[in-house]
């Protein structure tokens, strides 16, 4: 991805000030809708770079083997819908979103979700996450 696009998380920066300063180590999240942005926009991103950032993301207890994002969905747009805790001084935190996507067919669809966070060692990480059909 070209670092100075639009960050694909949808906040008013380009991707190497937002979420790409997370995805290669340059930062950590601060917050869990923070993280939760990085994370989606490592699913966008995708390859190689979005599946260390979501592997490194994932709390261990929880994590599957293949965190490699689908490379036959594109993902075009996320909405915040709420945050509940998550913030500098929480240990944790949730984040409800809705994501956009386009599949191989060209077919939209979303995916809506309330996932939990936790600080691990002084780092928000991804616990799971409620998703709505």
């Amino acid at each position: 991805m070209e670092l100075e696009r639009p960050c694909p998380c949808g906040l008013p920066a380009t991707y190497d000030a937002c979420c790409g300063r997370l995805h290669r180590g340059a930062a950590t999240a601060t917050t869990a809708e923070e993280l939760m942005r990085s994370r989606y926009a490592a699913y966008a991103v995708g390859g190689r770079v979005g599946a260390d950032h979501l592997f490194r993301t994932w709390h261990p207890r929880t994590r599957p083997d293949d965190t490699a994002p689908d490379a036959g969905l594109a993902w075009t747009g996320l909405a915040v819908e709420a945050t509940e805790a998550g913030g500098a001084d929480d240990d944790t935190g949730v984040v409800a979103f809705v994501a956009h996507y386009t599949d191989a067919a060209g077919r939209a669809g979303h995916l809506r979700e309330r996932s939990r966070f936790a600080r691990r060692a002084g780092r928000w990480v991804y616990v799971d996450g409620d998703v709505d059909a």
